[in-house]
């Protein structure tokens, strides 16, 4: 159960985190082809932490 503020639209707050949702959606589909790339740096990164 979601706490009601005084002054706020139900159906204006729905559209409004719809819409967030689906931006946070769109940035993490743009940065799907950076995961292979960024696993490689943070591998390189932890082999030169690791002695041996």
């Amino acid at each position: 159960m979601a706490a009601r503020v005084g002054g706020r639209n139900l159906a204006l707050s729905w559209i409004v985190g719809i819409l967030c949702a689906g931006i946070v959606g769109a940035l993490v589909w743009l940065s799907l082809p950076a995961g292979p790339g960024l696993f490689d740096v943070v591998t390189h990164l932890l082999d030169s932490t690791i002695p041996g």
